[in-house]
């Protein structure tokens, strides 16, 4: 298995079918040897895919904000030092729009837009009266290695196509456990409702509660087969917040270009500057249900997958006298800590008694006849001693015996 530093390619996944998806894309994995940096607790799957070595992590269950995700990357970049490709890929919601034919099964790639740099926290800014929200602040983008392979990719897919359902289909024939949760949903499950349409029972699917009255929703023109799957490349929306308004979606669409809305990405872009690639699961309104989370979160794995194929794979190599530099220096700090406990113990001591002992010791030696203590710096039980660290001396003995003299000579 290779190094902690070997691994080139950070894939952080929010959600558990996001992880299964994730690792079935990979074409090898490796065991996990267990190599962590001091308190890193994330959950790793360490793999390959076309000579990259890949580690994919998963955030804590139930915990699924900006700042989680700024917590799981920070301790995956310090067990893996030379992360140079940082993915968040997985699910999101939907924003159509007149301009965007965004529906359920498409992909969202995060691509700079308009001064942003492909990802908009959305509740990070401020309101001011009679005037639409401001954003403040800046969030980065992914490296140009990164961008550059976006748009190679995205040429070959407008000239030859692309075969990412296909690739899903294979994966499922392999792993036949996972095809009742991750196959495709049925296309007549694709509903967009109006707006100002609600969903009113939460215990009710929509079919259920909200139906097929053509009132009620947003008409979509048949695509045609080769592009049952669209790959869109936009702003996508962030922040702390589950979006289920459609009002607020449609004006962030309208307004900012927004396409996807999802609850991660924002905590990483600044020191984790990645390409966001989002499965669309639902219309980011009332009406989400899971149905679609584990054939989207599919797809987005196998666009990852691809993209990563496109780019060459960067072969680290660890220079062994910088490995020695920082040997030696991770030695010179231990001796200074040590050092500086040892003051501490000093001081604390100093603390408990004002006493000198120092006229006492002198005294103690002075008094000492030659030959005198011999015996027992020479027993195999005191040299013990005086080879290992940790350890205590216990000296007993009747009173004048002469413990104060024995004391005074191992000081």
């Amino acid at each position: 298995m290779p190094a902690p530093e070997e691994f080139t390619v950070g894939w952080i996944c929010a959600l558990s079918n996001e992880y299964v998806a994730a690792r079935a894309f990979l074409d090898e994995t490796y065991e996990d040897q267990g190599d962590r940096a001091p308190g890193d607790d994330n959950d790793y799957t360490l793999g390959r895919i076309k000579g990259h070595n890949v580690v994919v992590a998963v955030m804590p269950d139930g915990d699924y904000s900006t700042a989680s995700a700024a917590g799981v990357a920070r301790d995956m970049c310090r067990t893996f030092v030379n992360l140079q490709i940082h993915l968040m890929v997985g699910i999101g919601g939907g924003a159509p729009s007149k301009r965007h034919d965004v529906r359920l099964g498409d992909i969202v790639v995060s691509t700079p837009r308009d001064g942003k740099g492909g990802v908009f926290q959305y509740d990070f800014g401020k309101t001011i009266q009679d005037r639409a929200f401001q954003p403040t602040g800046f969030l980065n983008q992914p490296p140009r290695v990164v961008r550059a392979a976006v748009n190679g990719l995205k040429a070959e897919y407008e000239s030859d196509g692309h075969q990412l359902e296909a690739a899903v289909e294979g994966v499922l024939d392999k792993k036949s456990r996972l095809k009742r949760n991750y196959k495709r949903p049925e296309p007549s499950s694709d509903r967009l409702y109006r707006s100002d349409f609600i969903h009113q029972d939460d215990e009710a699917s929509c079919s259920e509660a909200c139906g097929d009255d053509p009132s009620n929703l947003v008409r979509q023109s048949e695509r045609d087969a080769d592009d049952n799957l669209v790959i869109h490349y936009d702003l996508i929306a962030s922040a702390n917040q589950l979006m289920k308004d459609a009002v607020i979606r449609d004006e962030l669409a309208r307004s900012m270009g927004v396409m996807c809305f999802e609850m991660e990405a924002a905590g990483l872009m600044n020191n984790f500057p990645c390409l966001v690639i989002r499965g669309i699961c639902d219309y980011a309104d009332t009406h989400k249900n899971k149905a679609r989370q584990g054939y989207t979160a599919m797809v987005a794995a196998a666009y990852a997958k691809d993209l990563l194929c496109r780019i060459k794979p960067v072969k680290v190599e660890v220079d062994s006298k910088f490995l020695d530099a920082l040997n030696e220096t991770g030695a010179t700090v231990r001796e200074i800590q040590s050092q500086l406990a040892d003051d501490e113990d000093l001081r604390i001591l100093e603390w408990l008694t004002p006493v000198d002992y120092s006229l006492q010791q002198s005294e103690s030696l002075r008094k000492r006849q030659e030959g005198t203590c011999n015996s027992h710096l020479a027993s195999p039980r005191y040299q013990d001693w005086l080879s290992t660290s940790g350890q205590k001396l216990f000296c007993h003995g009747m009173p004048g015996a002469g413990k104060n003299i024995f004391a005074s000579t191992v000081i």
